[in-house]
């Protein structure tokens, strides 16, 4: 459940990703393309509007839907997925072109300030596997370079705790209702925002100032 209650919001607050270091590049990363194209990568790291957010504000992004990933059409709504029991995650699907910003760059902001990858079937105060940690690929290419990202994370110790992330072949992304799409631009002055999602935004501000727009 999200939990609202400022304490526990005060308590449990994430302020992006739980490195204890720089987050490094990814070790395989090929050459950009030089021509302009569309991509898409579907990412879940807890509570969907922080992370809406957060790629919202990546330059070479162009659209971010919030949605669900990991179960059925029939049970790809808010109340019921709420319940944990669905085998959804609340995810963000992520329109990019790749000659701006690469696949294995967009896992390096999910990895370092959209949400601490090292937390298991939770984010801060949101608990529950609906709120878990997981990249859902596309083809080989995306399963093959999030699975020795995080190898390569694991293996670098930037992290104090093994990562949690699961990588999973995408079987289909549910757009969420309208009134969960850019919620953190409607309201911004939510305690929840405040507390959990904007400290997100500024830390993508500060760490990556030349991807952020």
């Amino acid at each position: 459940m999200r939990l609202s209650k400022l304490v526990l919001i005060f308590v449990s607050t994430l302020a992006g990703g739980a490195a204890s270091g720089v987050v490094p590049d990814y070790a395989g990363q090929p050459p950009k393309p030089a021509a302009a194209s569309q991509e898409t990568a579907v990412l879940a790291g807890g509570c969907f509007w922080g992370v809406d957010a957060v790629f919202k504000h990546v330059k070479g992004v162009s659209k971010v839907v919030s949605g669900y990933s990991g179960g059925s059409a029939a049970t790809a709504k808010y109340p019921i997925v709420g319940t944990g029991v669905t085998g959804h995650a609340e995810a963000v699907e992520i329109t990019y072109d790749p000659s701006k910003i690469s696949y294995a760059e967009l896992l390096k902001v999910f990895f370092s300030v959209a949400h601490d990858p090292t937390q298991l079937n939770r984010q801060g105060p949101d608990v529950g596997t609906q709120y878990r940690s997981a990249i859902f690929y596309a083809d080989d290419r995306q399963k093959e370079i999030a699975q020795r990202y995080i190898d390569q994370l694991n293996q670098s110790k930037v992290f104090g705790k093994p990562i949690a992330t699961k990588v999973t072949l995408l079987e289909k992304f549910y757009p969420a209702e309208d009134y969960h799409q850019n919620y953190l631009a409607l309201h911004p002055n939510e305690p929840y925002i405040v507390f959990n999602d904007l400290p997100k935004v500024e830390q993508l501000k500060k760490d990556f100032p030349s991807w952020y727009r």
